[in-house]
Parts: structure tokens; sequence; C-alpha cells
């Protein structure tokens, strides 16, 4: 009754009406434009989407074209918004009843989840959930602490030429300066050494790690580890040359697990071998603490024994992984594409990229005065000054004040993204403003407040490249993202202008063309796609052409451009919904549009298809690499059986 007395209609028809307005928060689309009070009206006049899709024919204007074009939106929109009550859920009384836990099975669920702290919680059980093949043990070795460049003798007499070793180097992997490093640890075969770089007793830091970069590039060890990037990188700041890869466990486990979103060593180590190491930063800065004595006391010995442990769970852990990547089949991506790519990377960073401080300093005091501008132009438009970033101050005053139309409008108040002030751009000129004073903002943030800072004082930028982020194996880039400098807009090639050759050297700019359309025809061996390709045929044209079943010479710019849409869309299977958006018309053309372009390349539609029931049966997908990408539920059940 209270529902009711407040909406006018009964909490059934509440979802219909969540058909028509959608939610935001759900992800809930509804019908475009329509808000609360449209919805409202038209449950109380038609009582179900139904009812009004079979009445459309009697509404007016822009609605009835909307509820005309958008049907099917209602209708999903609706089926979003109702709560299942009729699952075959078996339910047995006595299986309520509260029992001790199933360890094992608790402890798979944490690991694949993630629920690091769950998981610290059951140390006596996990430990007993370990198989014995998985028990962690101390290696039996001799160990040695060296502080000086002549203890080093001792390192360079165990390490063979050409032969592995087992290396952690502990520091603070600075980028906008050399490297602190702490300490080195050293594993090789049946002997120990750790490198100590700072703490009383110790040589100067830049000649003991110097002569140790002396006796690696000497002997040439292929170097074992866990991220193994970053100990490259700080011994490179003093000397390291070109190193070889033998094993990363860090990276192997990604190979094994990519849609994961940690692969410290202190979270690996619970999961193989149920065993606590901290984290380095907890070891060498005393997490919480003042370390305003720490230079006085002597830690080597624990932090020996820290990079004891280290390397031992990291050799330990080679063999098991070694085992699952051959099981996977999935050795020839470890070895062949990702192992090398660590020196690499890590060679990259050391190398950095040139940057012009006085280009981006200008480029800055440009884009600041066009802010200002804009801020004035804002101001003028709105009649009285206001926090332009606030979107609860921003709303009243476009859809209020001066009268636009808004869209949807939430508990928090009116909605003023991108797309909502994009589709009232041309109403009024204070809206472009504010499109281009966010856009100028965030250059600034981003690429000048945020890059200056990081500029080294070598005068380049060296970035971090990230080789276990992304799930489908694409490196990225952080701090800064050199993957992301704007090139569209005017301000952002300015700001690009900025990184420059070192003296002596050039710049090139390299592309694939259209390398994801060459991979599908590749994989899908459509012959229409590898004809295009193989006579260098404009491949959008050449698509509007079979598509449209127009010569090419009569193609036009806009048949192009709509080819371009559905050539890119298909490949990351893009809904008509989508591509009616994508391509502005209606969602019947944009169905006719795909059907027109699978029925021209068949053999693109039987591969995706194939595609999609591969991965239902198997959880996974391969690349042409053979590199496996799970789907999140399917790797969990896999993990947890």
């Amino acid at each position: 009754e209270g529902f009711e007395a407040k909406y006018g209609f009964t909490p059934t028809q509440f979802i219909d009406y969540k058909g028509l307005m959608g939610d935001q928060s759900d992800n809930i689309p509804g019908l475009p434009g329509v808000g609360e009070k449209t919805a409202s009206k038209l449950i109380l006049e038609y009582g179900s989407v139904e009812d009004l899709l079979e009445h459309a024919d009697e509404l007016k204007g822009k609605l009835k074209t909307t509820v005309e074009e958008h049907g099917d939106i209602a209708k999903m929109s609706k089926w979003l918004a109702t709560i299942v009550t009729d699952v075959p859920i078996a339910f047995d009384i006595d299986g309520m009843e509260v029992r001790d836990p199933d360890v094992e099975k608790l402890v798979e669920m944490y690991l694949k989840l993630e629920f690091n702290s769950f998981l610290k919680k059951l140390d006596t059980g996990a430990a007993a959930a370990v198989p014995k093949e998985n028990k962690y043990e101390e290696p039996d070795v001799e160990r040695y602490i060296l502080k000086t460049k002549d203890d080093l003798a001792l390192l360079d007499g165990a390490v063979s030429e050409g032969g592995f070793i087992m290396m952690k180097v502990f520091g603070d992997d600075a980028h906008t300066s050399k490297p602190l490093i702490k300490g080195v640890s050293v594993l090789s075969e049946d002997q120990y050494f750790y490198i100590a770089a700072e703490g009383p007793g110790t040589e100067d830091a830049d000649v003991i790690l110097g002569q140790l970069c002396v006796i690696l590039n000497e002997k040439k060890p292929a170097f074992m580890g866990h991220d193994l990037k970053k100990d490259y990188y700080m011994l490179k700041c003093y000397g390291l040359d070109k190193a070889v890869t033998g094993f990363d466990t860090a990276v192997a486990q990604y190979v094994l697990d990519p849609g994961r979103s940690n692969y410290d060593m202190n979270v690996l180590s619970e999961e193989y071998f149920r065993e606590s190491i901290e984290p380095e930063k907890v070891i060498f800065e005393g997490e919480g603490q003042m370390q305003m004595f720490a230079e006085l006391e002597d830690r080597s010995g624990e932090f020996s024994d820290y990079g004891l442990k280290w390397c031992a769970l990291s050799a330990q852990m080679t063999l098991i992984q070694r085992e699952k990547l051959k099981k996977e089949k999935l050795e020839s991506v470890l070895f062949e594409i990702e192992l090398p790519l660590i020196e690499v990377m890590a060679a990259m960073e050391f190398e950095g990229f040139q940057v012009d401080n006085k280009e981006l300093e200008n480029v800055g005091t440009d884009i600041y005065g066009r802010i200002d501008e804009l801020t004035k132009e804002i101001y003028e438009y709105a009649g009285e000054e206001f926090n332009i970033k606030s979107p609860k101050q921003l709303g009243p005053i476009l859809f209020e004040k001066l009268g636009l139309k808004s869209g949807k409008k939430t508990k928090s108040g009116y909605s003023t993204n991108a797309e909502t002030l994009e589709n009232i751009r041309d109403d009024h000129p204070i809206v472009p403003a504010i499109l281009e004073y966010r856009t100028l903002t965030k250059l600034t943030g981003t690429y000048i407040d945020g890059l200056l800072p990081l500029i080294a004082k070598d005068g380049r930028i060296h970035a971090h490249f990230n080789q276990t982020v992304t799930a489908t194996g694409r490196i990225s880039s952080s701090d800064p993202n050199l993957q992301n400098i704007p090139v569209r807009q005017e301000l952002g090639r300015s700001i690009r202008k900025a990184f420059v050759p070192k003296d002596g050297c050039v710049l090139v700019g390299a592309d694939y063309s259209q390398i994801e359309l060459r991979v599908l025809a590749h994989m899908s061996k459509d012959p229409a796609l590898i004809e295009s390709f193989n006579n260098g045929e404009d491949i959008h044209k050449a698509t509007a052409s079979r598509v449209l079943g127009v010569p090419e010479d009569e193609i036009t710019p806009e048949e192009r451009s709509r080819a371009k849409a559905v050539n890119f869309g298909i490949i990351y299977g893009m809904s008509a919904f989508g591509l009616s958006s994508e391509i502005h018309v209606t969602r019947k053309e944009a169905e006719e549009y795909i059907a027109g372009y699978f029925e021209k390349h068949k053999a693109v539609k039987e591969f995706m298809d194939g595609q999609v029931a591969y991965c239902k049966k198997k959880g996974y997908v391969r690349t042409m690499m053979g590199r496996k990408r799970y789907t999140w539920c399917a790797s969990s059940v896999s993990a947890l059986r």
C-alpha cells in the first residue's frame, strides 16, 4: 500500500518502470532519453513494457520513434531488472548444519580469489593442506656475506661461465634518480652469497656493486629469480650489461594465470607452499617504523637470511611451474616470448626517453592560458562563478538556470558525463566550452604537472614497462603512461613534441597496417579478406563494396567509414546496438549491415562461432602463439577442481 501510494502502480510493475527508465547503478540501459517522469507516466497509462510496445502507434513525436526503434532495449532492460524466483535449487535442511571447514578446499578458494588475509587465519590447517612435494625446505648451502670488492673473489670463483644463478636485488627501484641498492642475494648451486651494499663495514655501494656487475658481465650467467626486470634495471644503473634470463617465477605465474591481480613473492609463497615470507619493504624499510638509526645497525645477517629464503622459494617454485607450463602447453609462450622480453624492457627503462623541459613548460603555459580563457567564457555564459569541475554545481547551471534538456537525474543529481554533454553540444555555447575545459585540465594534470616531476637528472623520463598487468599479454606503461599520450588533438601533439631524440639520433615511427584484421584473415582463412590484403586493397573500401554490392570506386567516404566501424567492431563482438550508436543509424539498419557482412565473410562468422564454442567447452581460447586467455569462471572452476 505504501509503495502504491508513492508510485501509483504496483511493486510488480516497478520492474517495467525500471525497464523504461533504466538504472545506472545496475547497468540497466532503459529507453534512451526516458527518465523517471516519462517512465512513470507510461506505466500508469499502459501498465507494462509489452503493452506499451503494442500501442506504440498511439504515441507522438520523438517518444514514438524511440519506443519503435528501441523496443528491444526496453524488453532486455525489464528482463535484467527482474529477479529470478524459480531457479531449481535443491534445499536440504540437514545440509545447513554448521560443520568444521574443509580446509583444503577453503585454501584453494582463498588462493584463487586472492583472499590473502583470510588465508593467514588458516595457518595450521593451511600448512596441513600442502602436498608433500610442495613442502618448503630450507636449502643446505654454504653461506657468505660479502662487504668489500675483495670479498667478491669468492663469488667470482663460484659462478661458472654461462651457468645458472638464482638472484634477487633488494633496492628502491627508483626511476628519477639512481636506485639505492641495499643488497644482492645470489644462490649458485651449493653456495649462497649476500652482497651487502650498505651498513657497517661495507665498501662504497658504487665500488662493490660495480665490481659485482663486472663479474656478471664476464661470466654471463643465465639469471633465475622472481620479477627479474626490477633486478636488471637496478643493476644496469651500476654497470650490468645485457642479461640472459633462465627463468622468472613471477612471469611464469603470469603466463599460467594472466587474470590475477598480484604476482608478489609473499602471495605466491602462500599459494605454493603455505609458507609465509614478509614483503621486502617490511624487511628492508621497516614498514611503519622510524629508520633514523638504521645505518648504525649491522643487519646484514638478517637481510642475508631473508634473501636466501627468497631465492630458495623461487628455485623450488621454478620446478613446480615448469611442470605446470608443460602440462598446459605454455612453454613456448614463456621461453620464446616472455623471458627474452624481460631484459629488453629493463633496458628500455634504463635508457629512458629524452624530454625537452622547456618545450613541455611552454606547452603547459599555453594550455593554462587557454584554460583561463575558457573559465571566463563559462562564467559569462552561466552568469555566475561556480566550480566547473563539480557535477553538483554544474548540473543546476545547465539544466535549471539555462534550461538545457537533461539526461537522467540520479539521486546524487544531474548527470554531466561526456555522453550527456555531447548530446547537447549544439544547444548552447557553454557546452563545447566545458568539454574543451575538461580536456585541457586533464591534459595538464596528466601530461604537464604529471610529467615534469618524473624527468630524472639526466633529462630523461625512465617510465616503468609492465609485463604482468594486462590479461591479454599486452605490455603496459606507468609512471608515466607513455603509451597513452594523445595524438589526435593539437595540444596532445604539442606534448609529444617535447619527447625528442638524443644528440646524433632520430625518432622512427612505425606501425602495423591493420594488424587486427590481418590476424583475423589469417586465423579465419576468409578468402575475401585474404584476397583484399594480398592485392593491397583498401580493406575498408573493399568491405563496403562487398557488403553494399557497389563498385569500390563508387564507395563514399561515409560508406567507407561505416565499413571500418564494422570491420573493427566485428572483431570485438560489437552488437547491433553498439554499431548503431557508433555509425549513427537505426538498430535495424545496423543489424542488416552485420548480417550483410557475415553473408559476405562466412569464414569469419564460422571462426568466431567456433571460438565461442571452444571457449564454452574448454574455458579458454588460445592466441596464434599459444597464449591462453581464460574466462574467469572457467579458470576458477579449473583451479578449484
